[in-house]
């Protein structure tokens, strides 16, 4: 007796709403990732330079380290 698999769809293919979700799950995630450096650059932005130096940065980090892209 053989049985055919009809609730699967075909590998690579993707559903419209599948796409839609992706979509907005994207545009959410990116929303996050901005209010997460806005509030990192404002919590920076209010240390003194002496508080800076502790960690070790200068003001011309603040813009670096809440992007994401501060190496040292």
């Amino acid at each position: 007796m053989a049985a055919f698999d009809t609730t699967r769809t075909a590998y690579g293919s993707t559903s419209a709403v599948s796409r839609i979700f992706s979509f907005f799950g994207a545009f959410f995630a990116a929303v996050e990732a901005w209010q997460d450096s806005r509030a990192t650059r404002k919590a920076l932005s209010d240390l003194t330079d002496l508080e800076l130096q502790d960690i070790g940065l200068i003001r011309g980090d603040i813009d670096l380290v809440a992007q994401n892209h501060f190496v040292r």
